[in-house]
């Protein structure tokens, strides 16, 4: 990808926004605006009885409060794995014995070039979260059969919880 005029016309607490000017072939350059984000890391924490633990919190872009997957934010050298433990333990007080990857998520690539890791969280031991600060978080467990069918029929809208709760579901049913 041929650029040009790269730079950072906006400085955030967790984003930078970048402009540049691509080229598009024979159509010439083109400006672009692009979100930077250190990427995410999310866990889909499945029980023995079959049951997963979601969680439902406050999201201001969304206008409301939604149902998902334990995530956060890497750090800057941090492994997925790491980062995935940590925020399954502070948000839900569970340590997974085994984390499986279920790939990356491009969480809207037009605009944010975010990459989301996916693990799905097995052998679980119920510990105390430790919700940062600013976090107001409510566990819901309930089956992976009912969780999967709101990610069906948008009573769960996140897209790295939908697609965390499909690409597990084709492994453990």
């Amino acid at each position: 990808m041929e650029t040009r005029n790269r730079s950072i016309i906006f400085r955030g607490l967790v984003v930078n926004l970048e402009q540049m000017d691509v080229k598009i072939g024979h159509k010439g350059w083109h400006t672009y605006q692009i979100v930077r984000h250190p990427g995410g890391v999310g866990v889909l924490p499945l029980h023995a009885d079959g049951t997963v633990t979601l969680i439902r919190q406050l999201r201001p872009a969304a206008d409301g409060k939604l149902l998902e997957i334990p995530a956060g934010r890497l750090s800057p050298g941090e492994e997925p794995a790491t980062c995935g433990s940590r925020e399954l333990l502070e948000e839900t007080g569970l340590r997974a014995g085994n984390l499986e990857p279920l790939g990356i998520l491009h969480s809207s690539p037009g605009v944010f070039d975010e990459v989301i890791h996916l693990f799905l969280g097995r052998d679980l031991v119920q510990g105390e979260a430790q919700p940062e600060a600013y976090e107001d978080i409510e566990t819901v467990r309930l089956p992976l059969s009912e969780a999967v069918e709101m990610a069906r029929d948008g009573r769960i809208s996140d897209g790295k919880t939908i697609a965390a709760l499909f690409r597990a579901a084709g492994r453990v049913e």
